[in-house]
């Protein structure tokens, strides 16, 4: 591929924007971030907040544990965190640095403040509006489409930031460019100083959580289960490694991650698997670095037809795009590269996304196993055809198969899933 060409161009730019560093889940991360700017706007800790927050929001923050709130979950917490001790020139790191009087204060300022929680009215699948209040004076803060997306500013009902939502990717970078043969062509060829420090940091953060994970326990221990029971072979330390490090991440550990697609567990999901496997096989940087480029891209793939946010789990998208960057370090054609990922989508695409919690790790799982499944049946030439059930003959058709199905045939089991949430 080209270097000066508009499909090289826009793979660097999404894979600069795309993976980036966060502390805690992204969701809760997103309430912290507009709480702390709302708070900055008004100029004053909050004696009242209001929280309107889409439906996909609240399913997401429910159960997850907010970093640096002593074990705390929820709304409520995520925003007071923000307001106390939230630095939101951070963006997805907005509460990685909370000062330790933030976090004293936190318990006496949940209790004496009122923080009221609102669906938003809005059809947006991501939606955050944090509204504060000091006396008579407010502001208020409005989040769409991109977890760090402010589009909308208010102090004392003038207005200091108003600008249109763009689309749900929140970034004018075509996406529409993605397709398996371009990422392919790409990571063979890029030159890797345009990618290196992004992977790099990939590689560095996200093997450290997953070794905090193994190493000290959290959540429900997906990954020390796995290398207990089934033992050290690499397709079980794969799994166990993109596991634990979602089992150290939803049970808040204070280690940052590097995200695909606006996610924490997509973005270990789609990197530990590959990583344990070139450890395996003895592979170069190089060879790692350009499994990863595969890996991630094509996460980005799938995920831009299925949305940010859904009742589709997005390991699934994460674990199949592993298993290809597992099959291009055992030097894998295209047409392998493709049919892994169509293999895999064929085993678990039908997993929901009932929010982030410690579950989430046992999902993963589940979704590194399909991926090296449909590497594996690859190499024996088996496959999965089209006509079985949402597949289609070309592999670019069930990707879009399975955007349909989540972006569109889910939104009722959206809606149910969050009615059981929120009932219980």
């Amino acid at each position: 591929m080209e270097r000066n060409s508009l499909i090289y161009q826009t793979y660097v730019q999404l894979l600069r924007e795309e993976l980036v560093p966060a502390m805690g889940c992204t969701e809760p991360i997103a309430i912290a971030y507009c709480a702390a700017k709302a708070r900055s706007v008004l100029g004053a800790v909050p004696d009242r907040v209001v929280v309107e927050a889409s439906g996909n929001i609240i399913k997401n923050v429910k159960s997850v544990v907010v970093p640096n709130t002593g074990g705390r979950r929820g709304i409520q917490s995520a925003a007071a965190i923000g307001i106390l001790g939230g630095d939101e020139s951070r963006g997805y790191e907005v509460i990685s640095a909370v000062p330790e009087q933030a976090k004293e204060q936190l318990s006496q300022y949940l209790a004496r403040t009122p923080i009221e929680v609102r669906p938003a009215c809005s059809d947006r699948v991501l939606d955050i509006t944090v509204i504060v209040y000091d006396g008579k004076h407010s502001a208020s803060v409005r989040a769409v489409n991109h977890h760090t997306n402010i589009i909308h500013i208010e102090r004392d009902g003038g207005t200091l930031l108003d600008r249109p939502a763009r689309g749900e990717e929140a970034s004018e970078t075509d996406r529409s460019l993605l397709n398996l043969a371009g990422i392919f062509d790409f990571a063979k060829t890029a030159a890797l100083e345009d990618v290196r420090e992004v992977i790099q940091r990939q590689v560095e953060y996200n093997t450290a959580i997953s070794e905090e994970g193994l190493l000290h326990g959290h959540g429900a221990n997906v990954g020390r289960t796995l290398l207990s029971v089934y033992g050290q072979n690499v397709h079980i330390r794969a799994r166990a490694a993109a596991a634990a490090g979602s089992d150290a991440r939803m049970d808040g550990c204070e280690l940052p991650v590097v995200i695909n697609s606006g996610s924490g567990n997509q973005g270990m999901t789609a990197s530990l698997p590959v990583i344990e496997y070139a450890k395996e096989l003895g592979s170069s940087q190089e060879e790692l670095y350009r499994a990863l480029l595969l890996s991630n891209l094509i996460t980005l793939h799938q995920k831009t037809g299925i949305g940010r946010l859904s009742a589709y789990c997005g390991a699934v998208s994460a674990g199949a795009a592993a298993g290809a960057g597992i099959a291009f370090l055992h030097g894998a054609d295209l047409d392998t590269v493709s049919q892994t990922v169509v293999n895999a989508l064929a085993v678990t695409s039908g997993i929901i996304c009932d929010g982030a919690k410690a579950s989430c790790a046992g999902k993963i799982a589940a979704a590194v196993d399909a991926g090296i499944l449909g590497f594996e049946m690859c190499r024996r030439s088996f496959r999965f055809l089209g006509g079985d059930g949402i597949l289609r003959d070309d592999p670019e058709g069930t990707i879009q198969n399975v955007g349909r199905l989540g972006r569109i045939g889910m939104r009722e089991t959206d809606q149910e899933i969050i009615k059981m949430m929120t009932e219980y």
